[in-house]
Parts: structure tokens; C-alpha cells; sequence
């Protein structure tokens, strides 16, 4: 679980969306342009919740872990759909392999 700080306060999500966000912000910011995307979270009170965040080219996002962190909410879906943006932003890009390999993918395979 990652504790993404956005915006003055933060949301918490599982490592493969946040490693997913943080690609596409990336890329959204390289290429100049911005998209709302929604992800899901789980809130202070430990119940799951969706967040819609606009990322651009002065989004400032980062991520920590938490430690001892619950069940964590997977939107395959939300990840391959951040994944493929990243992938039409920035197609040359042959692997993320060597970035955030701090953040776990959790032996998920998901398919675009």
C-alpha cells in the first residue's frame, strides 16, 4: 500500500495503481497535457472509495509506503487503462522494469 500525497493531503492505494499513476502523470506532464483519471482508494476509515485526480504537466504527486498495511483495492481495469495512456504518450518506451522497483506489482498480470 502507498500513501500518495496530492494536491495538500493524500490518498491511499495499492503499489501497482500508485506505480500506474505515477507513470502516467509522468508521461501527461512530458507530453505537455493533463487527464482526470480515476482510481481506487481506500479511505482513513479503512473502507474502499474511488478518487478522481487531474494530473498535468504541474501535478506534484508523490508516493510512501505504509507500513502494516490492510487488503489493498486492485482495479485491473484502472491500472491497464493508465498503463496503455502512459504506452500512446510515450511509445518508444520499451519497459519500466527499472522504475519503481521499490513498489511491489504484487505478482499481478493484468491484460491491455
Amino acid at each position: 500500500m502507498q500513501k500518495v500525497h496530492y494536491a495538500g493531503g493524500f490518498l491511499l492505494m495499492a503499489d501497482p495503481t500508485c506505480k500506474a499513476l505515477l507513470r502516467y502523470a509522468r508521461a501527461l506532464a512530458q507530453a505537455g497535457d493533463a487527464d482526470v483519471v480515476v482510481v481506487p482508494t481506500i479511505s482513513e476509515g479503512g473502507s474502499v472509495a474511488t478518487a478522481h485526480l487531474l494530473l498535468g504537466p504541474s501535478s506534484q504527486l508523490f508516493s510512501t509506503p505504509v507500513e502494516n498495511a490492510t487488503d489493498e483495492p486492485i482495479d485491473l481495469e484502472a491500472i491497464a487503462s493508465m498503463e496503455q495512456l502512459t504506452r500512446q504518450l510515450q511509445p518508444a518506451v520499451p519497459s519500466w522494469d527499472d522504475e519503481l522497483t521499490d513498489i511491489s506489482d504484487l505478482g499481478l498480470e493484468y491484460e491491455i
